[in-house]
């Protein structure tokens, strides 16, 4: 096959890039490297197999367009470029809103005018539902948990794009599903919880599983932002690109269909539940510090993935214990990525 990844030097893309290409697939790789840990992702994929790498931005209508018409016998496209950190966002909203929503219209046009009918993944977001303040919260055990929700967030839940982010990545969201409905495109919409795995160069802002790992690793200060109760459904990465396959797999069902992919209600953990694992591995309580929460930050979410599940045959199989193993022990052994 021919799978073109936008975004695919990234944390996401890199790994869905890596699968293909191990796979003898021919992968085409569009991104313009501003990420960190982009240009290291680039030079390792080299190595693996029939790449195909340009360096463009989705901003670049023109550029996008010719891109698409040269490779219109794509077999798979994943959209997975863009700004992907709130707290960015609230800092520079026309420079999120330009690589979400100007960016992601720019990929869908593309795709379009090149008469392009293959899968198109699309790789949307939590904050869609915004901060969910009619759901009543409870704490249970240490963390904050949702009363009347055991199976977590259904993809019936109202959309309320809360933050520059929010609103950004949702119109990308609601133009992929509409391209479908209006243009015939194969679209399908994903709205990610915390993915977490190899090749995440975590920040503080965005990236939380993998920040704190390679911050306890490197002796760096982590700061909590808020009481540290928060909980999030966390997926390996492996699983989700499972859920990117079993998509494109069953198009004929999946094609203008949104789902909402995390963990799970099985696969649940809180900002302190990590710390306390972290200080398990390094055999030493890891120091933090606490500050107030930040603009969008939800105090609970976890998806409800039982759609995936009835239509996509699709469920996690990565435990959050065995998951950590691997980023941890992942992290431990290529020190000399994150210096």
């Amino acid at each position: 096959m021919k799978i073109i990844i936008t975004g695919g030097a990234g944390f996401i893309g890199s790994n869905a890039a890596s699968r293909y290409l191990n796979l003898g697939h021919q992968v085409v790789v569009v991104d313009n490297l501003s990420r960190i840990g982009g240009a290291r992702n680039l030079e390792w994929l080299r190595t693996l197999g029939s790449l195909n790498f340009i360096e463009a931005d989705i901003r670049n209508a023109e550029v996008m367009t010719g891109i698409f018409a040269e490779h219109a016998d794509a077999d798979r496209v994943l959209h997975l470029a863009g700004q992907v950190a709130v707290t960015t966002s609230v800092t520079d909203p026309r420079a999120d809103f330009e690589a979400n929503a100007l960016g992601t219209f720019n990929v869908l046009e593309a795709i379009r005018l090149a008469a392009i009918k293959a899968p198109v993944i699309y790789s949307s977001t939590n904050k869609v539902y915004g901060g969910m303040e009619e759901a009543h919260i409870v704490e249970r055990d240490g963390r904050w948990a949702y009363e009347l929700l055991p199976d977590g967030v259904p993809v019936e839940q109202p959309l309320d794009f809360h933050s520059p982010y929010g609103c950004s990545k949702g119109a990308g969201d609601q133009y992929m599903r509409d391209y479908h409905r209006i243009y015939g495109l194969n679209t399908v919409v994903f709205r990610q919880s915390c993915i977490y795995g190899y090749r995440q160069f975590g920040i503080e802002d965005q990236g939380w599983v993998a920040w704190f790992m390679i911050a306890t690793q490197q002796g760096r200060p982590i700061t909590v932002y808020g009481d540290g109760m928060q909980v999030r459904d966390i997926l390996f990465i492996d699983d989700l690109l499972d859920a990117y396959d079993a998509a494109a797999d069953n198009i004929g069902a999946a094609a203008g269909r949104v789902y909402n992919i995390g963990g799970g209600s099985g696969n649940v953990m809180s900002l302190l539940e990590l710390l306390e694992y972290l200080g398990q591995r390094m055999a030493a309580p890891i120091p933090f510090t606490f500050a107030n929460p930040r603009p969008g930050d939800q105090r609970v979410y976890v998806s409800d993935i039982r759609r995936a599940a009835t239509e996509l045959g699709w469920q996690p199989k990565t435990t959050v214990r065995a998951g950590l193993d691997l980023l941890y022990d992942w992290i431990a052994e290529n020190r000399g990525l994150f210096a």
